[in-house]
């Protein structure tokens, strides 16, 4: 299951950064995850400095 990012976005970019298989952009308010392309494996959650990544 993929990990969802939330409203408490600050589009800093960390995330899509650290994430290896490159499944985050910039969405239209915040940087969302591609669900299909995501491996799960918690990169994006853990390099977060706001805590705005959650695992659904």
């Amino acid at each position: 299951m993929a990990r969802k990012i939330t409203d408490s976005c600050i589009s800093c970019g960390t995330c899509a950064g650290v994430c290896p298989v490159k499944a985050i952009d910039n969405g239209d308010e915040h940087y969302e995850i591609n669900e299909s392309t995501c491996v799960d494996c918690g990169a994006c959650e853990a390099a977060c400095p706001v805590q705005a990544i959650v695992n659904e």
